[in-house]
């Protein structure tokens, strides 16, 4: 939004802790209309939707800020970091195979939700998946399979290989934006809802309160009244990896580059590794998953988990900043195809958590770990459960593994679905 009333971050920054400040306020009511209000919408979604509408209204504009890139490249790994300082890995593996499955089940729901989506739209708007040529709408849908599957990295190999008209690729970049955001505000939504939803898949999550247990018995067994020091190790724990794990994804990522062709041709499945930010949250976990094996482990008793969930908060804010609401109508005919994608996506994932009695974790982080990616798993996993944080890093990175090669296999069967 080029005419946007407030351009200056510092304002933009302000606005959105205010918005983030007036949830937390209002959600901590104990009586009144905000706790029956809070009942209905969980407190995240707010955190999410609040910037939502002030960028639909003009009052901001994701486009000129940089706020989003400063929370996923330097709050995100710095939350990574504190949220895994007290992680128990033996407890993560316990949860079983059911999160891979449900992440593999999601990846299959984009797999075959495009073609379909293509055949349903095609009966009775032909023209909506037409074109020839570098205008073929399957083309166009190809990076979507790459963002959703795996994630930007994968957009762009996908882009590269398919050869779409660069002119009408903002196209699908909206798509990609408002279905996906559709589609993040529909999870958090129903994380309020996670007890009726686990009762009617009869879903077995034991191990997930197991965990959660295990980490708040560990966090009351070393909790004390944080001093100053206390807050500046923390930060220095955090910021310290984040740098770490900055210099070492941009030096991986120019030497894989530099060195393998297969990494650095943009048209290689493998193109995502030599995404920096893939290897920045990656090292960044495996930073905070190292110590946890430490006695810094004993900083969860002075809030270390609390402090990662406040940047994991001004992250949502700023992805929800990316929404435009009005978007919705600006394509119709190509958003239609999304949602009826992404509905495919959805339905997939609960009738296999149906079948299994996959917990709601499951099915919401294993989809978020495939549209979202690494910036937005570990945010809906934190919403459970600050502990949880890592299962959706871990997921996410099987995102990046697979993403190419299933956006490839999703763009073949579009192309056949399509006709071309």
């Amino acid at each position: 939004m080029e005419n946007a009333l407030f351009t200056n971050d510092a304002i933009v920054f302000g606005l959105l802790m205010i918005a983030l400040g007036f949830v937390f306020y209002t959600s901590s009511q104990k009586e009144g209309f905000w706790k029956k209000f809070y009942s209905v919408v969980p407190a995240l979604l707010m955190c999410y939707l609040l910037p939502a509408i002030f960028n639909s209204l003009g009052l901001i504009d994701e486009q000129s800020s940089q706020l989003y890139f400063v929370a996923s490249r330097y709050l995100l790994p710095a939350a990574l970091v504190l949220m895994t300082l007290s992680i128990d890995l033996k407890a993560i593996f316990n949860l079983g195979p059911k999160a891979l499955i449900m992440f593999f089940s999601g990846t299959i729901g984009i797999i075959i939700g495009g073609p379909l989506a293509i055949l349903l739209i095609s009966t009775f708007s032909p023209e909506t998946v037409g074109g020839v040529g570098p205008d073929a709408i399957w083309r166009g849908l190809s990076t979507i399979a790459g963002s959703w599957i795996g994630g930007g990295a994968n957009q762009a190999a996908m882009l590269e290989i398919y050869e779409y008209n660069p002119d009408l690729y903002g196209g699908m970049v909206l798509v990609d934006i408002v279905v996906a955001n559709l589609l993040m505000a529909g999870l958090l939504m129903g994380i309020g809802k996670t007890d009726k939803i686990d009762r009617w898949l009869k879903a077995d999550n034991s191990a997930i309160e197991e965990l959660k247990n295990r980490v708040s018995n560990y966090a009351a067994s070393v909790t004390r009244i944080p001093a100053l020091p206390d807050y500046m190790i923390m930060l220095a724990l955090a910021f310290g990896a984040v740098g770490i794990a900055h210099f070492g994804a941009d030096e991986i990522s120019a030497y894989l580059s530099a060195n393998f062709e297969v990494f650095s041709d943009k048209k290689s499945a493998l193109s995502s590794f030599s995404s920096s930010f893939f290897w920045m949250i990656t090292i960044a976990t495996a930073i905070g998953i190292g110590f946890s094996f430490t006695r810094l482990k004993s900083y969860e008793g002075a809030g270390a988990s609390k402090l990662g969930s406040i940047f994991i908060y001004i992250l949502v804010a700023t992805i929800g900043m990316k929404m435009d609401l009005t978007m919705v109508f600006e394509n119709p005919g190509l958003i239609g195809i999304g949602l009826v994608w992404m509905s495919i996506h959805v339905i997939i994932l609960f009738l296999t958590a149906k079948i299994i009695k996959a917990p709601y974790f499951f099915l919401a982080v294993g989809s978020q770990a495939n549209v979202g990616g690494a910036a937005s798993a570990p945010v809906v996993a934190a919403a459970f459960h600050p502990s949880l944080a890592t299962v959706g890093v871990l997921l996410a990175v099987f995102g990046y593994v697979v993403g190419t090669y299933g956006a490839i296999l999703t763009t073949i069967l579009m192309q056949i679905a399509a006709g071309s």
